[in-house]
This record gives structure tokens, sequence and C-alpha cells, in this order.
């Protein structure tokens, strides 16, 4: 059995709320692995293999397990942060594949907005990087703002440029009834936006979000006999960059490694890819991964996404047609379940026709976890409507 042949996408949801104050995280997960599971025609009774990461309380999986009545076959908790759900689309297809389960649900849920969750959390200083970066002062944006300055000085890139990721993801934004930020902006209007970290303005970050998502991966026998539409996983790579102890290139991601990875096993190259999903905490996110994942050559990052080309019906790649993390949401403060739910709306032609990609069959969803300027790890995931 190729690997393409291995596991499907059955069912996703997006949970609808940005603010939670009535509802617990529990509640949250609860709610969207019944939405997922609904899309996919399927109960909890199905499901015999669980993935969540440390989006959940103490003892994870475990609460959640017990709290949502699972009898499971398999249990897993990897975390990378933003990047782990698309792992656990990797994870879930190998164990079933192996035979260890045939219904595998994977959730996200948060309520950073309404739990007033610090950007940057006191520090763990048991943690080996932690005694040598904090007294520094090493925060989350301060890190990716290194990334565009680096990006910046090595090939020229402009904050006019960054700012086009923005705008590209206001215009799907418009279109996306339960978006954070709706209205759409100039590439003025972000550069005219507070500094937050030189070269980032407020507009170059991710909104804050409560509320989550789910995915059902399910063998081939088991998408066979539902009414759903056949989303294929074509292949899945997974990718770490390290620290270094600061020598390293701030310019490229472990989206690099990840990539290589998916493109390989899913037998296709970027050209392929109809639309892409791809982590937007801040606008140099993507711009990197761009590169990384092989839409353009390493340094041309800047003039790709300049100039619309990233608005789905106007540019060569639509990206984030849902509003991303950019205008959307981030539950959590994890989008890579997100992007994930939007490439699956896109190859089922679910997508809000304003924003649709016309014959959307090879879809790709990238994220990545921890913080682009210290050790982090990617994760990528194709898929393809059959």
């Amino acid at each position: 059995m190729s690997f393409s042949d291995r596991a499907y996408i059955a069912g996703v949801f997006e949970h609808p709320t940005r603010k939670a104050p009535d509802k617990s995280l529990a509640q949250l997960h609860a709610e969207v692995a019944a939405g997922a599971l609904a899309d996919a025609g399927l109960t909890l009774d199905d499901v015999d293999g669980y993935f969540v990461a440390g989006d959940n309380t103490n003892l994870y999986p475990l609460s959640l397990v017990d709290y949502l009545g699972l009898k499971l076959k398999v249990i897993g908790a990897t975390d990378t942060g933003g990047s782990a759900y698309v792992t656990h689309i990797g994870q879930a297809v190998d164990a079933i594949a192996s035979g260890r389960c045939s219904v595998a649900l994977i959730t996200l849920a948060g309520r950073p907005r309404t739990g007033g969750a610090a950007a940057d959390p006191a520090p763990d200083w048991s943690l080996p990087d932690v005694p040598f970066e904090h007294p520094y002062g090493r925060a989350v944006i301060n890190t990716y703002a290194m990334c565009a300055t680096r990006h910046i000085y090595e090939y020229g890139t402009t904050s006019e440029q960054l700012a086009w990721i923005k705008v590209a993801a206001s215009h799907h934004a418009q279109h996306n009834a339960n978006a954070m930020l709706k209205n759409v902006v100039t590439v003025d209007e972000v550069l005219a936006s507070p500094m937050i970290a030189d070269p980032l303005h407020r507009l170059d970050c991710c909104v804050v979000s409560d509320g989550g998502g789910a995915i059902v991966v399910v063998s081939p026998e088991v998408a066979r006999s539902l009414s759903r539409p056949m989303i294929r996983i074509r292949g899945v790579g997974d990718g770490v960059k390290h620290q270094n102890g600061g020598q390293i290139d701030l310019t490229y991601s472990a989206t690099r490694f990840s990539a290589a990875a998916a493109y390989e096993q899913a037998g296709v190259k970027p050209t392929d890819i109809k639309y892409a999903s791809l982590y937007d905490s801040f606008t140099i996110t993507v711009l990197e991964q761009i590169e990384d994942l092989g839409f353009c050559e390493k340094g041309k990052g800047g003039a790709f996404v300049a100039d619309g080309n990233l608005i789905s019906g106007v540019g060569k790649l639509p990206v984030n047609t849902d509003g991303g993390g950019l205008c959307n949401n981030h539950p959590a403060n994890r989008g890579g379940m997100t992007k994930v739910i939007e490439a699956v709306r896109q190859l089922r032609g679910e997508a809000h026709p304003a924003v649709q990609v016309a014959n959307c069959d090879i879809a790709l969803a990238n994220a990545t976890g921890g913080w682009l300027g210290t050790r982090h790890a990617a994760s990528t995931v194709i898929l393809e409507r059959l």
C-alpha cells in the first residue's frame, strides 16, 4: 500500500466563536469534536484513536478522553505548539495504516482571549535555553522581528512587501462572517499601524482568539462507507530547526525540511499546489514559509507576495482564504489546525464563493510551532481531492 492510500480526512470543524466567556476549555474541545464527527457522518462511539496537544489541562490527553467518554486503541499527545495538529495527521495515518485504529480524532481548543493569556508567559527557568536567553529580553514578537530584520538585510525585503501579506488576508476575511477583523486594509494602513517590534507593526501580528477546531482521519474502508468527499492524505513531513547557540540563519524556517519530506512522499512539486494554508502568526512567518516551500527562490519572497499575489482570484498562489491568523482567528495561539480545515474546505469546494479556488484538487497546509527566531518545528501536509 502506498502512503497516499493509507488514510483520508473525512470531517473537519472550526468553532464559530472568537470569544467564549461562557464555555470551559473542555466544552470547546467537545463541541469541535462533535462538529467534525457530524461533518464526517460519524459519532464519538466510532472513534478509536485520539490526538491532542498541550492546549488541554493537566494530564492531557487523559482528562479529555475521560470527558468525551472515548474508548480508544491509540492515544497521541505530541506537542510542538502550533504545528502539532499537522503532525498529528501524520501520526494518525501511521496508526491507521498499521491497523491500530480506523477513526482518529484530532482536537484543538483554547480561551486565551477570554483568559487574558499573556503573549509572553513567565519563563520556566528549568528549561536549558531560558537562563541564556531570557535575561536579554527574549519575547515572541522580538524573535520574529529579528527574522524580519535579517531577511530585509540579506535580501532587500521591504515592510511594504510584508504588508501585502496582511492585505491579502484582509481581502479574504471580508467574506468570513466569523472573522475577527473583516475590514479590508491597504499597505499604507498596515505601515501606519503602531510599531510593535521593528520592523513589525501591529497589523503584521496575528489576532488572539478563543475557539478551536477538529479533524477526523479515517481508514480507506471507512472513507468509502461515508457520503463525504474523499480527501486523500498524499504526503506529510516534519522538521525541526535548532537554535545552535545562536549560530543560525534566521532567514529560513524548519519548513525547509518538512516540505522536502512531504513533497517526496506525495510525489508532487510546488507548481502542482493549487492552494496553500500557511501559518501566519506574523507576516514574516508567511514569507519565509513561501520560500521554504519552494513557491519562489530564496530571497524572492518579498516580490512574490506583493501586489496581491496571495489573493484568491487575483494572484498566482491563493493563501489563507479564511483570513488566517492575521484576520480570522488564532485559537489557543496555535494555528495549524485551522490551516488544515480551510485546505479541506477548498478541496471540497466549500470555501466562500468569493475566495473558492477554481479546480482545486491539490492543496497544502503548513504550520510552524515554537518561535521562528529560536528553536521550532514545522509540519507539512499535502492533500488531494479524489
